[in-house]
């Protein structure tokens, strides 16, 4: 299901852009506040609405802040129209823009469009802390050092990374990594573990933790 991030501090625009593009059967999780975006869930949406004038954080600098994040089409939502806003927008990386106010026709016409156009080849990245992951590569970086690690190292960094803060269990992680009708034993799951902490302590970093008698996650 196609995935679009709203952000703006108007309760009733934000109603009335999730009511439009959920009857298209797109999800649509609205924001009020730049504070309450998980960064490193952004790479997972696929179109970005992006309110200018916002009271903690305002749309330029949100842009410039996630642009490097994110690889999808992101619009700006505002009610200026003058020339130099649209140049510094398109500056930080935005895609377009939708003037307020705006008819339901053309909101729902110009999402439709940009969703149709994005035919690039996405390099999204998953930014935590000291930690980048090139999605598109299945690359671990530390700083500027790509961190040798085994497919199977990758993706089990990469799904907790991906939901940071969640606990899975050896049984979990080994059912996602090789399916529920493979034959084998989760215990290779904390021989991965292992491994992955000692490559991860060699640049000074412990982002898998344990939580005793339930399994991992990433902190």
């Amino acid at each position: 299901m196609t995935k679009i991030l709203a952000l703006d501090d108007e309760a009733d625009i934000l109603a009335l852009i999730k009511n439009t593009l959920a009857l298209q059967g797109y999800q649509v999780d609205t924001f009020e506040s730049a504070s309450q975006i998980d960064r490193a869930q952004l790479p997972r949406y696929d179109l970005i609405l992006l309110d200018i004038m916002m009271p903690d954080m305002d749309g330029f600098s949100f842009c410039q802040e996630i642009r490097p994040l994110v690889d999808c089409p992101i619009l700006f939502l505002t009610a200026k129209t003058q020339e130099a806003d649209i140049v510094t927008g398109l500056a930080y990386g935005v895609d377009d823009y939708l003037v307020k106010p705006f008819r339901v026709q053309e909101l729902l016409a110009r999402v439709q469009a940009h969703l149709r156009r994005e035919k690039r080849e996405h390099h999204a990245t998953l930014l935590l802390d000291n930690v980048r992951f090139d999605l598109s590569s299945k690359q671990i970086m530390v700083g500027e050092t790509i961190l040798d690690v085994t497919k199977s190292e990758y993706e089990i960094c990469q799904h907790l990374a991906k939901h940071r803060g969640q606990v899975f269990s050896k049984e979990q992680l080994y059912d996602y990594l090789y399916g529920f009708e493979e034959r084998g034993t989760p215990a290779a799951i904390a021989e991965h573990i292992k491994n992955i902490r000692a490559k991860f302590r060699d640049y000074g970093q412990e982002p898998i933790k344990t939580v005793w008698g339930i399994g991992y996650k990433w902190e």
